[in-house]
């Protein structure tokens, strides 16, 4: 179950990482609601519409998964998804790849960062995709799909 979302998490190739078909700065917040329907919730937080997906209307797989939308394209700029498995640091660098620091040189490769929450996450930035560890600092809180950086 845990490796089936971990792949699921990562399919597609496309410049940002989509997750369940939604690309970040390409889908539109339309796209959001007629793969998923109405959101349990929308709020609008930093400037940004965000349609929220918990309770009856969670996503499978997940606790709860956030689009924010640019309010004047109505694009996704950013989808946090927080997972129902247990997913650890090994399963993300099996299935994403190892530190940018290590001796395996493969790409992608993440560099590992501090939140100012003192919160340890991996940094994917050509992909577009951060991992939020939980205070463990081992078991996986959130990931974050971003349009990549260049």
């Amino acid at each position: 179950m845990r490796f089936a979302l971990l792949l699921m998490l990562a399919s597609g190739v496309a410049a940002a990482r989509p997750w369940q078909g939604i690309t970040p700065g390409a889908s539109s917040c339309l796209d959001v609601l007629g793969k998923f329907g109405e959101p349990t919730r929308t709020i609008n937080a930093r400037g940004q519409e965000v349609l929220i997906y918990s309770g009856v209307q969670v996503i499978n797989g997940t606790v709860q998964a956030q689009f924010k939308c640019d309010p004047t394209t109505k694009t996704v700029q950013r989808i946090d998804v927080y997972p129902r498995p247990v997913i650890d640091m090994d399963n993300i660098e099996q299935t994403y790849g190892p530190s940018c620091d290590s001796d395996d040189n493969r790409e992608p490769c993440y560099a590992k960062k501090e939140s100012p929450q003192h919160r340890v996450y991996f940094l994917y930035a050509k992909m577009g995709l951060a991992i939020f560890f939980k205070e463990d600092k081992r078991t996986v809180q959130s990931f974050t799909f971003l349009p990549p950086a260049d």
